[in-house]
């Protein structure tokens, strides 16, 4: 193909081919037994670039490819390989050739040079490889030799060829078999710092690419016996299913542990390369409606580690974390749910932590409520962490309609927590191991439904409107019996020096933004709490733009008086001031703040106690020091 003119730009539609032949390529491996455990674990960003090349890798598993230039798919599909294979077959890691003289941060020319011609080797090496194995064709470059030497010494010896190529010689003929243009080398020592890499940022244990490698390199050949045996000749398909590691996992939870058994028992794992490929499941994850856990084969797991994977996929789900989270960021709250559950799995002594999964014994006790509360204090560095699906892919799957919105019956929460409830009697009764007290804790609590939120705000009320003792008065107007006219009998009346000071304060937000029908719900249940409670008064104050002194109101007369003004931003301070600083007014009445979340990001209730109401979904800008009760 003819070189384009330097400078001019590409046509649009000669861009989305160029584009288009890149992902093609990238489909060619993820479908290739060998490469596609590697592709899980890099990081590819195609883009167009200004330099000379197709590609180069980083050490840390960043493959930088250039869309800018033209390439068919099975040459991307070559480049990639290319790239891969220096991670795979360990060309960065110095120590396991005895080259550590070799220093990637020596600045001296003679090393760099070293470095260069180290390049050249691992490149003839891989391009050996890739011939032998059919695997697309290089990109055609002038500048590089058309047919490969005979290398000597085997196939893998690439210290035999970085010896002939620093000796000289015949050592042209070994060099420029790389991705990028001529001589320039594709192997970068350094770590590429715009990395999100969906390993590395698990723990402080760094991914052995060679294990990736070799993992890649048994299923192909078990994937070649397979089909010469006559059995499944698709090398994605994995194992056969009833042998497979995953499958023995989950029946040793049925047969003999309890506690998840019933849960287990009404799984299926999903184990095939292409399907965690498109749903972009690096290891595992799983659907609590559809009752599927998706474990991908490349992994490499072992199956003890997926003992481990598949109690934390169930624990999900059974907790039903899925839907707990509520008004939190959802992967944020599967970071936390992954840190406390992964605690509990290493005390059980279920199975073994699969390398680099999230773990830290300071969130050791804490419930996932109280996690979350504390990562949501670094947002930068949490965002970077990966469940077992990967960096900003929570393995617990979105709600689908699946199975349980087509038909009657028990309602999904319903079934976990009766699932959970047995399993946890009959794991005590027959004295199967030892169980956290933060996991006993959650399985107690979730055999009790939640409670609403009315009812929480009229435990609030309660708390503060203890109820009030009646006394007797003759005082007229008295009860008379017709039988007995002449007998006056006393009534019963609220004393009104138990009255006087019986009120709160209510700083109700008017804006536009707030939803007339939560709006109208909630001052429905204030009003009711406070008839029920003797409170004769609310003092309110309407704000939008500005605050409203609106006096004291009769609680039955807060919701017929509210009218949403709509005059954009919301400012509830100068609100709260006024309740503070007005002389009728008690210092100790309790504030019941009402919000859609849109407001200033701090306030300051000047140590007085107080309570937000919010729509569920909704978050206030700042850590509220009072309860939050959520609309719903």
């Amino acid at each position: 193909m003819a070189k384009k003119q330097k400078g001019k730009p590409d046509a649009p539609e000669e861009k989305d081919e160029k584009i288009r032949h890149f992902n093609q390529g990238v489909s060619i491996l993820r479908d290739h037994p060998i490469f596609y455990p590697l592709l899980c674990h890099a990081e590819i960003s195609g883009k167009k670039y200004g330099y000379n090349g197709y590609a180069k890798v980083y050490r840390n598993g960043y493959i930088l490819c250039s869309t800018g230039q033209y390439a068919e798919p099975k040459e991307w599909a070559h480049v990639i390989a290319h790239c891969l294979l220096h991670l795979g077959m360990g060309h960065f890691d110095l120590k396991r050739f005895h080259l550590e003289h070799l220093d990637p941060d020596d600045t001296q020319i003679d090393q760099k040079s070293s470095l260069q011609v180290w390049n050249y080797a691992c490149d003839l090496v891989v391009e050996r490889f890739l011939a032998d194995i059919k695997l697309g064709s290089r990109p055609p470059d002038p500048s590089k030799p058309e047919y490969l030497p005979v290398l000597p010494g085997g196939i893998n010896d690439e210290i035999r060829v970085y010896e002939r190529l620093l000796r000289g010689g015949s050592g042209e003929a070994y060099s420029g078999f790389g991705t990028m243009s001529g001589d320039i080398p594709d192997m970068i020592f350094a770590d590429e710092k715009t990395l999100v890499s969906r390993y590395y940022s698990w723990g402080q244990q760094q991914l052995s690419w060679t294990e990736v490698f070799a993992a890649g390199l048994a299923r192909a050949v078990r994937s070649a016996v397979n089909t010469a045996g006559g059995l499944s000749p698709d090398p994605l398909d994995g194992e056969e299913k009833t042998h497979s590691r995953a499958e023995r996992a989950k029946n040793w939870f049925i047969s003999k542990y309890p506690l998840l058994g019933a849960v287990a028992a009404t799984f299926k794992i999903i184990e095939e390369q292409s399907i965690c490929g498109r749903m972009e499941i690096h290891i595992a994850a799983v659907s609590a409606y559809l009752r599927e856990i998706y474990i991908n084969p490349a992994a490499g797991l072992s199956e003890m580690e997926y003992r481990f994977v598949i109690a934390h996929e169930l624990l999900h789900a059974a907790l039903r974390h899925d839907t707990r989270h509520q008004w939190r960021d959802a992967y944020l709250w599967n970071i936390a749910c992954d840190f406390v559950i992964n605690l509990w799995l290493t005390e059980m002594g279920i199975g073994d932590r699969p390398q680099g999964v999230l773990y830290d014994e300071r969130f050791r006790g804490f419930s996932a409520e109280a996690v979350y509360d504390i990562i949501v204090t670094d947002l930068r560095r949490f965002r970077k962490l990966a469940t077992l699906r990967g960096v900003e892919l929570g393995d617990m799957l979105p709600d689908g309609e699946g199975v349980w919105g087509r038909q009657e019956g028990v309602s999904l929460d319903e079934f976990y927590r009766r699932s959970l409830a047995e399993g946890f009697y009959y794991h005590q009764e027959q004295d199967r191991g030892y169980l956290p007290e933060g996991l006993i804790e959650e399985i107690r609590a979730l055999s009790h439904p939640p409670i609403p939120w009315d009812v929480e705000l009229a435990r609030w009320f309660d708390e503060h409107f203890t109820p009030l003792e009646k006394t007797r008065s003759y005082a007229r107007p008295s009860r008379r019996q017709s039988s007995t006219p002449d007998i006056p009998r006393p009534r019963w009346i609220l004393s009104k020096a138990a009255l006087d000071g019986r009120t709160f304060g209510v700083v109700l937000d008017t804006s536009g933004s707030m939803n007339r029908a939560l709006l109208a719900a909630a001052l429905g249940a204030i009003a009711g709490y406070a008839i029920v409670r003797d409170v004769s008064g609310v003092r309110v104050v309407f704000c939008d733009a500005a605050a409203y002194d609106q006096g004291y109101m009769k609680p039955e007369d807060i919701a017929g008086n509210v009218k949403v003004k709509g005059r954009g931003g919301t400012v509830l301070q100068p609100g709260i001031d006024i309740l503070e600083h007005v002389e009728d007014f008690p210092k100790d009445a309790p504030l019941l703040i009402i919000t859609d979340g849109f407001c200033e990001d701090r306030l300051i209730v000047y140590g007085r106690e107080h309570a937000y109401l919010i729509p569920n979904g909704r978050t206030l800008p700042f850590s509220p020091r009072g309860r939050v009760f959520r609309l719903q």
